[in-house]
């Protein structure tokens, strides 16, 4: 689909008349990442939707110098596919992306899960968290040490491999860093009405629990679970614990 100044986002869609999901990838991966979720969400009757950002898998950069917004982007993706409202899941980097847009057009959505993300506030009082659970030397670790946790990456060998191929295989091509159209704040947030279920592993070394329970406090009537045993990919490395949770809470919200 084209977004404009020579961008264009790859996407896909299980189509037929359920109530449509749409996934945020993570900024290690792309819209291949969801294999454990896309089958799993059609059986239970959603139409199952996902894409690669700019710059990711199957997306085509254009002007680099006009990189866009990724709520913006998302915004012409479901004004293309006609979608009215819908359940917004994002993880990570997605969960930012997913944050903007549900900052912007609250009314599109049925339901927004934030999963193992710092969603982007921009307070002091939050960003100043960030130093005291990230060295300086976080940066330079691997991805797959930053994102899998510990029990992950000793138990499944051949997850680990594929979780890394499927990174190596993710950004495909350097460009500017999309813009956020909000200046996300605790005030932001405080103001949504719609469901919102805020979730991350226990061993999530970018958003431990502490953080993530800080966010689902800020949060009218938020909800919020802990994936044991996991670390930053809670959708990849627990698969069925995150489907049955995430499916439990949207089908609470599906009218």
């Amino acid at each position: 689909m084209e977004v404009g100044d020579g961008h264009s986002l790859w996407y896909f869609d299980t189509g037929g008349d359920g109530v449509p999901v749409i996934f945020l990838h993570a900024g290690t991966g792309s819209g291949l990442v969801w294999p454990y979720q896309t089958p799993v969400f059609a059986k239970a009757g959603y139409r199952v939707i996902g894409y690669s950002r700019r710059g990711y898998h199957g997306s085509v950069v254009g002007d680099k110098a006009k990189p866009g917004t990724g709520a913006g982007d998302l915004l012409k993706l479901v004004d293309h596919l006609k979608l009215t409202k819908f359940h917004l899941v994002g993880t990570a980097a997605g969960g930012m992306v997913a944050t903007d847009f549900a900052v912007s057009h609250p009314q599109r959505l049925r339901s927004l899960v934030l999963s193992n993300t710092i969603v982007g506030i921009r307070d002091e009082d939050y960003r100043a968290i960030y130093k005291l659970i990230w060295p300086k030397e976080f940066d330079d670790l691997p991805h797959d040490f930053k994102e899998l946790g510990p029990s992950y990456r000793h138990l499944d060998q051949e997850g680990r491999r594929l979780w890394n191929e499927l990174e190596h295989k993710a950004k495909t091509t350097k460009m500017e860093s999309q813009a956020y159209e909000n200046n996300v704040t605790w005030k932001s947030i405080a103001a949504w009405r719609m469901p919102v279920l805020v979730t991350t592993g226990d061993g999530d070394l970018y958003t431990p629990p502490s953080m993530a329970r800080l966010v689902h406090s800020r949060i009218q009537g938020a909800e919020f679970s802990l994936i044991p045993d996991c670390g930053h990919s809670a959708y990849w490395e627990r698969p069925e614990l995150w489907n049955d949770l995430v499916l439990g809470f949207i089908g609470k919200h599906n009218s």
